[in-house]
């Protein structure tokens, strides 16, 4: 099942998509008539996606309940109320207000090893996991990748992103994916050359501090077109991943090349901190970054993050004054 976020005109609803790929289903909507139908009351679910992330299994059941009772009611013809023609809706950011959005770093060994690094034991032991501000980062299928004045080289890293489906604190690698309600795309999208002020020198500390806040800029976190759950997917480390930009290939790997696989991330992560449904983990990215080539994104250009099973995001780049 495909769970999507999307807007018609300046409200926003919960869906998901028709098998033939053809159709939102408004799910509040549709369970709304399913209950009346049954003389019950409707499942408060379908408000919005955190909503429905937080119910847990009986959440994911009921929408897969009520996709199906759609399809069956609308006959694959879009009514403009149960059901809307994918292309006349505007998908969103499928998880638009994550509680948090965790990133990992150095989790391909053809990544670490494009940038002149050479891998080492360290890289195997533990994962280098880093946050996103949830509210100002992520963006949804079709809206721009902004470029501020202070930023100067802007790349680009596809990679594949779990969203989380039940609370989770100090789960086990062999238990982890149970709490995962399914996967989406991600730009975990990078200033290279941040500078906000000039200084004296740069000691390690402080270049590295630079390479963390050239990932918080606003809008560098697109993420979409939708959840896939994950009963489609059953294993996510056999995943395609490709990104384009301006229709040329730039990165092409498999998630079965990951240092650290989405089990064992979660375990890691879950560690520290008790991970919460709607939580974003972006799993790394792979090789063909622009910054190997020196080459990065600029206004005009768009981007297309490819991973099979899930689909394609697709992203703009513009110029922001401030």
């Amino acid at each position: 099942m495909k769970l999507v976020t999307y807007g018609i005109g300046r409200d926003r609803y919960v869906g998901s998509v028709t098998t033939d790929g053809r159709i939102v289903v408004d799910l509040a909507a549709a369970e709304g008539e399913l209950a009346s139908g049954r003389g019950r009351e409707a499942r408060g679910y379908f408000g919005d996606m955190l909503a429905l992330l937080d119910a847990g299994g009986a959440g994911l059941r009921a929408a897969k309940q009520v996709t199906r009772f759609a399809e069956g009611r609308i006959g694959g013809r879009a009514d403009g109320r149960l059901g809307h023609p994918i292309g006349k809706v505007r998908l969103k950011a499928p998880v638009p207000n994550p509680r948090k959005v965790f990133c990992l770093a150095g989790n391909y060994q053809d990544h670490i090893e494009e940038g002149g690094g050479k891998i080492a034991v360290q890289d195997k032991e533990t994962p280098r996991v880093f946050m996103k501000p949830p509210s100002t980062t992520v963006i949804g299928p079709g809206d721009r990748i902004l470029i501020p004045p202070v930023a100067r080289s802007i790349d680009w890293e596809g990679e594949l992103a779990v969203v989380m489906g039940r609370k989770a604190k100090a789960v086990k690698a062999d238990e982890a994916l149970k709490y995962v309600a399914g996967y989406t795309i991600m730009n975990d999208v990078s200033e290279r050359d941040l500078v906000i002020k000039e200084r004296t020198d740069s000691r390690d500390r402080d270049k590295w501090f630079d390479w963390l806040n050239g990932k918080w800029l606003d809008t560098f976190g697109p993420q979409g077109p939708w959840i896939v759950t994950s009963d489609e997917i059953g294993d996510p480390q056999s995943l395609e991943i490709s990104t384009y930009v301006n229709g040329e290939r730039k990165q092409n790997n498999n998630t079965g090349q990951m240092l650290y696989p989405v089990d064992m991330i979660i375990e890691y992560i879950s560690a520290i901190i008790t991970l919460e449904p709607g939580d974003l983990i972006s799993t790394g990215t792979i090789s063909g970054v622009g910054a190997t080539t020196g080459t990065f994104m600029k206004p005009g250009d768009r981007v297309e993050i490819e991973i099979s099973g899930i689909g394609v995001l697709h992203n703009g780049v513009a110029a922001s004054k401030r």
